[in-house]
């Protein structure tokens, strides 16, 4: 989303947790089309009028294994549909082109492959930082997330 969104001219910097960061005619769908081999399959379940879940069985282990049980079985109940249609949304200009740009990498992410964030970062010019964490990074490691953002909203 701030892959595009960040053109707006209020947008000074960009800062992306365990994310996708698309370069120009790309999308999530053709960022996940062929994962490195090894990487973890994100238990999305298939489509369902036109949204999409993941398991809530594999949710925790995928998503937030390292979030309090409580905590991620509420995240599994309480998420929400997303659009297929959004998968394939292309960038047309991607923010991190002509903006300084963060990325915190978690470590222990398996819904999006730690290599693939570290290649998306580097590919972005970005300034990297690793945490070790889930996808839910910024539930596990609040700490962390707020200074990378903070580090990133004080740079010169």
């Amino acid at each position: 989303m701030i892959t595009e969104a960040g053109n707006d001219p209020k947008v000074a910097r960009l800062v992306y947790i365990a994310a996708f960061a698309p370069d120009r005619n790309e999308s999530v769908q053709t960022l996940i089309k062929n994962p490195a081999p090894g990487a973890p399959v994100p238990p999305i379940l298939p489509p369902s009028g036109g949204f999409l879940l993941l398991d809530r069985a594999k949710f925790a282990a995928s998503f937030a294994g390292d979030v309090n049980p409580d905590v991620a079985a509420f995240m599994a109940d309480s998420q929400v549909p997303w659009g297929l249609d959004a998968l394939a949304g292309a960038v047309t200009e991607p923010a991190w082109k002509s903006k300084p740009s963060w990325y915190l990498v978690a470590t222990e992410d398996r819904m999006i492959p730690p290599d693939a964030q570290r290649a998306m970062a580097e590919r972005a010019g970005a300034t990297i930082v690793e945490a070790k964490g889930s996808h839910a990074v910024y539930v596990s490691q609040p700490r962390a997330v707020a200074d990378h953002i903070d580090r990133a909203a004080n740079a010169e």
